[in-house]
């Protein structure tokens, strides 16, 4: 599936979601004396790959890749070498696995994912891997000097949750991806204090926490339609 496809595929509701979502994104840029480019590319691209991710469209995990890139450039100069180090060395990786997962994982030959009932041992190894992450990444960004050392931790380790349970095709990744929201929605206000020019990137979160929680509605009916139609 294309973007237009995709584009023509989503019903009223999520085309005003998205609608919203680009309105807020750009009107918040436009409130700024020193408008950086790059913000408001990422956040537009941000809040349309996350449309997607909503509907379980492969399309969507392609744009998140490019977002991690633009989003790891952008931390990069507001010295939060965590974000930076996150989304281009994890979050942009898994998110590749993930476009490859969805791609062999389609639900009855249609352009929507299967959903995924991840296991108990899934679920211990996803734990594990997150706390080795966690004081991993700690560790190295105190080295660096990374600002707002404990806010940025926890960022790690909510974005590893999201982008692993995304991988695993379970409905979860959005209420993980919520919560990585709300961190980044306290990083970036921190960010804006010093320089204002952040404040695009709080809005930005905002709208990803509203689509991140509408996500995990719709893959909830997912789930339940596709087991529906399974048993049948």
């Amino acid at each position: 599936m294309n973007i237009f496809a995709a584009f023509r595929s989503l019903r009223r509701h999520e085309r005003i979601l998205w609608i919203v979502s680009v309105i807020v994104v750009t009107a918040s840029f436009l409130l700024v004396p020193e408008r950086d480019y790059m913000t408001l590319a990422a956040s537009l691209i941000g809040v349309t790959a996350l449309i997607f991710v909503a509907k379980g469209y492969v399309i969507g995990q392609v744009l998140t890749v490019v977002f991690a890139v633009f989003y790891g450039i952008i931390s990069y100069y507001c010295r939060y070498y965590g974000e930076m180090i996150t989304y281009l060395c994890m979050s942009s990786p898994i998110a590749i696995l993930s476009v490859i997962s969805w791609y062999r994982h389609p639900y009855r030959d249609s352009d929507e994912v299967e959903v995924n009932r991840v296991t108990r041992r899934q679920v211990v190894l996803m734990w594990v891997m997150a706390i080795a992450v966690t004081v991993l990444f700690y560790f190295i960004l105190k080295a660096l000097g990374n600002a707002s050392l404990l806010v940025s931790t926890v960022s790690v380790t909510t974005s590893f949750l999201a982008s692993w349970l995304t991988f695993l095709r379970s409905p979860y990744y959005a209420l993980a991806y919520a919560a990585n929201d709300v961190v980044l929605i306290i990083l970036w206000i921190i960010a804006s204090v010093a320089d204002i020019s952040c404040l695009p990137m709080i809005f930005c979160f905002v709208m990803f926490l509203l689509n991140d929680l509408y996500g995990f509605i719709n893959w909830r009916q997912m789930r339940k339609r596709q087991m529906e139609e399974s048993a049948k």
